[in-house]
């Protein structure tokens, strides 16, 4: 039978979806109103539910030493989807498949290689347990966010901390919180396009700090918690992931 969560439950997986190595159980409990005790048999019971599967490390594999990450849309027959989804767990290098619930394309999954090679390999191994390969892709830049519903009332998350402000001509400026331990924060504008945060068609036209506002050149550093308003490159997504803590670009 389904388990229906409370308040507590959908806060403490809420904040366990947003930071799992930096949230304790004494900083929930203050959030929340309650014991740590409470804390640790609620995500004990979550566990014991399955609702909580584990606690993993998102890897940037393109820091490891350059690694690919590559997608690879199947097609496999009905009844045998969760058989053949197990076989393809099995095979070397494959991190990730999902089983989706009808339609082409039912079965999705994601390897790592060393070279486009490797994953040539990975793409041989796959058809031969008769896996029908419609498509693949090499992914470049994926953003995680907590499940907003389960967060506080006035909590922001969505698009990862990013608001969009669409414009008459068509344009679009983003106004984009710098978190904590995101790959821009401390640097300057210049800093940031050396280091390839910030390409170099993107513009920062204004900086939130608290109740400043800055109107930035290029020495202007940009600290974590700030507001930044940009107008992006044409990828979005691309020029979001700079100032997110959860984003992984492969």
């Amino acid at each position: 039978m389904d388990y229906e969560p409370d308040d507590i439950d959908r806060r403490i997986l809420y904040r366990l979806m947003e930071d799992a190595r930096h949230t304790s159980a004494t900083e929930l409990a203050d959030e929340l109103g309650v014991s740590d005790g409470t804390i640790h048999n609620r995500i004990n019971g979550l566990e014991e539910r399955g609702i909580i599967k584990g606690y993993q490390a998102m890897v940037n594999f393109e820091r490891v030493g350059g690694h690919l990450v590559g997608i690879y849309l199947c097609t496999v027959p009905a009844a045998d989807r969760e058989r053949l989804a197990m076989a393809a767990r099995s095979i070397p290098r494959v991190i990730d498949v999902r089983v989706l619930m009808a339609g082409k394309r039912d079965l999705q999954v994601v390897a790592v290689g060393e070279s486009t090679e490797d994953l040539r390999d990975i793409a041989r191994d796959l058809s031969a347990l008769d896996i029908g390969i419609e498509d693949e892709e090499l992914l470049q830049t994926e953003l995680c966010s907590p499940y907003e519903p389960f967060g506080p009332e006035d909590s922001d998350t969505s698009g990862n901390g990013v608001n969009t402000i669409s414009l008459a001509n068509g344009s679009d400026i983003l106004e984009i919180v710098v978190e904590d331990n995101a790959p821009i924060a401390g640097q300057s504008i210049t800093e940031a396009r050396d280091a390839g945060h910030l390409a170099a068609d993107t513009r920062v036209l204004l900086v939130e700090r608290g109740d400043e506002i800055i109107k930035p050149d290029q020495t202007t550093v940009l600290h974590e918690s700030d507001v930044a308003t940009i107008i992006p490159s044409s990828d979005q997504g691309e020029a979001a992931r700079p100032f997110s803590r959860t984003a992984v670009s492969n």
